[in-house]
């Protein structure tokens, strides 16, 4: 049976998982042999700290201009969750407000998909082009508007 789908036996209903593939539980076996030793604890806990911060800051600095900004924090993040359990937490956490937010737009009509993805590219454009003229020192819509006039 597929993992997730839920089966009557005897009116209880049971959601059976799907093991993990076999690299999967490869990783988990060697964290915890590594887990085991007091010094690869700590080894583990800031490789994986240092690993999660730099793709968290790499996210932050990307978060104004077009591209994964969001994503590289929220993958960061998990990162983190593979150590930290306030990470764990955190990501439990973001990953249910997307999905309740990714279901509720999915039960909108058409018109509010469209007026919702709309004000997300006029904001994102609004975003880089401010982050072009201000980290960069370019106009943009001067120089098209410039360009509109002398051609």
């Amino acid at each position: 049976m597929a993992g997730g789908v839920k089966q009557k036996r005897g009116g209880v209903a049971v959601v059976e998982r799907r093991s993990p593939p076999p690299w999967r539980q490869r990783i988990s076996t060697t964290l915890a042999l590594v887990r085991s030793n007091p010094t690869g604890r700590i080894a583990l806990k800031i490789i994986f700290g240092v690993l999660g911060a730099l793709v968290v800051a790499i996210g932050i600095v990307l978060i104004p201009l077009p591209g994964p900004g969001w994503l590289l924090v929220i993958a960061g993040l998990g990162i983190w969750a593979v150590e930290f359990h306030w990470a764990k937490r955190l990501l439990a956490f973001t990953r249910r407000h997307v999905h309740g937010w990714t279901a509720w737009v999915k039960r909108q009509s058409l018109f509010v998909r469209i007026v919702i993805g709309s004000v997300g590219l006029v904001f994102v454009g609004t975003v880089a082009l401010m982050s072009i003229k201000y980290s960069l020192g370019i106009d943009v819509i001067a120089q098209v508007l410039h360009y509109l006039a002398t051609h």
